[in-house]
């Protein structure tokens, strides 16, 4: 999930351009989700996963603000070079460096679920796979504008974000029903990201559409990870 920027003022690229730009973003992503799939399997068979468990264990209540601190750190600066106007070869390496990065901080979480059960991974794998589906469908046969969405969807990340700090500072467990909020907020996401990419994201920028997709994919992922180990 990546707050979202606004794109003022009218778009100059014809209907071609635009319907070949969603073909690049939605190839970007597909290369993104391949590449999480490829990195995460490697950081779990070389055992990072169960490192970074060890490591944030001994952090203490404050490992996971750090992991999270460095995570957003990290996001920005990838955003930014996503978004970059001047370069493909920058965007590309904007979108390869926040999928490492989420390769990264999924590595504990993915460890701790196969340790629980080893099939929730590919179940929770398919079930955000056919909720995204589903969400994409809409919006590519309604072709309806969701843009109206980004003030909500900011105040609503903010909130989320502070709470997600404050349970981590206070010691508090945020639950199932928080996870199943972020579920739906990062629906949300996904439904401005897509209307983004076909009405209103610069043309110049496959790359970035697809990091803002991706992000906002696998926080939805990451929650309902979440939901199907709290049932086990």
């Amino acid at each position: 999930m990546s707050f979202q920027p606004s794109f003022e003022g009218p778009q100059l690229d014809s209907k071609i351009d635009r319907i070949t730009f969603i073909r690049r973003a939605y190839i970007h992503l597909i290369a993104a989700i391949v590449g999480f799939i490829v990195l995460s399997a490697m950081l779990m068979a070389m055992g990072v996963g169960e490192l970074m468990l060890n490591v944030l264990a001994a952090g203490g209540k404050y490992g996971w603000l750090v992991v999270l601190g460095a995570f957003m750190l990290v996001g920005m600066l990838a955003t930014r070079l996503a978004d970059n106007t001047a370069s493909n070869n920058v965007q590309l390496a904007g979108l390869g460096i926040y999928v490492l990065a989420e390769a990264l901080i999924f590595s504990p979480l993915l460890t701790m679920a196969a340790y629980i059960n080893s099939s929730i991974i590919p179940s929770a794998a398919l079930s955000t796979v056919l909720l995204v589906a589903g969400l994409t469908f809409t919006v590519f046969t309604t072709k309806k504008d969701f843009s109206f969405m980004r003030s909500f969807l900011n105040l609503a990340g903010f909130i989320a974000l502070g709470a997600i700090v404050a349970g981590v500072v206070f010691g508090f467990s945020l639950g199932v029903g928080f996870s199943a909020v972020m579920v739906l907020l990062c629906a949300g996401f996904v439904l401005y990201d897509t209307s983004n990419i076909i009405h209103h994201y610069p043309t110049d920028r496959p790359a970035g559409a697809a990091l803002h997709l991706f992000a906002s994919i696998a926080t939805m992922f990451w929650y309902v990870l979440r939901i199907f180990m709290s049932r086990n």
